[in-house]
């Protein structure tokens, strides 16, 4: 599994109530993709950032949606061009559905 973080500068008028509207939005533009397990939605005031944790079945369905086009489209929405990393994810505690999802090494 991947773990991409997605991370963008946000404009001054943006704040966690609009953010927090933006971000459902957007939402529905990520049920059934392909490969995506899990999204979480990120505001950071103080710093005037936004973004998202995504955990994905494989680098390469991530790569499939953070497109130029996506990119283009994050840029357009909030004002800056996101920045991506990207981490190898082994194991993961879900403890609401009480499991340990572990990856074979």
């Amino acid at each position: 599994m991947i773990t991409a973080i997605v991370n963008f500068k946000l404009p001054a008028d943006i704040d966690a109530k609009k953010a927090a509207e933006l971000f459902r939005g957007s939402a529905p533009k990520y049920r059934e993709l392909k490969g995506l397990v899990r999204k979480y939605y990120l505001y950071d005031a103080e710093n005037r950032i936004g973004g998202g944790v995504y955990l994905w079945k494989s680098k390469a369905d991530a790569e499939a949606v953070y497109t130029p086009q996506w990119q283009a489209y994050i840029a357009e929405r909030y004002g800056t061009p996101p920045e991506i990393r990207y981490f190898q994810t082994s194991v993961v505690v879900d403890n609401e559905m009480a499991k340990i999802l572990a990856e074979a090494a």
